[in-house]
């Protein structure tokens, strides 16, 4: 997989700039307003899970322009301590930073695909994929 750009997350303002990347990548393929804040918001997401609990990742972006459909495909990664309850982590309301608990399930329904792999101990990728319409 070709990754067009990446983003460094290593502070807090990190997750604007991949949220802002994120957005004008979405524009550039073709999304609408509407779908370009609910990637934008999956990725602050994604982003602020790697910035609390990972400590440093990146998000990376890739256009999907193959023949059936276009895209947005997005990979958050880091080397941080894993998910030991993937399980729990995924129910709606579950948070473990005090937060709103959209958490991953929001990113899950914002997005057309989630995939999660997580090993404790070794970190955490997760890949979301957003279709054009």
């Amino acid at each position: 997989m070709e990754f067009q750009s990446c983003v460094n997350i290593k502070k807090e303002w990190d997750i604007v700039g991949a949220r802002q990347l994120g957005r004008d990548v979405a524009r550039k393929i073709g999304f609408g307003t509407v779908d370009q804040a609910r990637i934008a918001t999956a990725i602050s997401e994604l982003a602020r899970n790697i910035y609390l609990y990972a400590g440093t990742g990146k998000i990376c972006f890739e256009a999907i322009d193959d023949i059936n459909h276009k895209g947005l495909s997005i990979v958050a990664m880091d080397d941080g301590p894993g998910i030991e309850e993937l399980s729990q982590v995924m129910e709606d309301g579950f948070s473990t930073s005090g937060g709103l608990g959209a958490g991953l399930p929001g990113v899950q329904r914002l997005m057309d695909e989630f995939d999660i792999q997580s090993n404790v101990g070794q970190g955490t990728e997760i890949k979301v994929i957003k279709w054009l319409r």
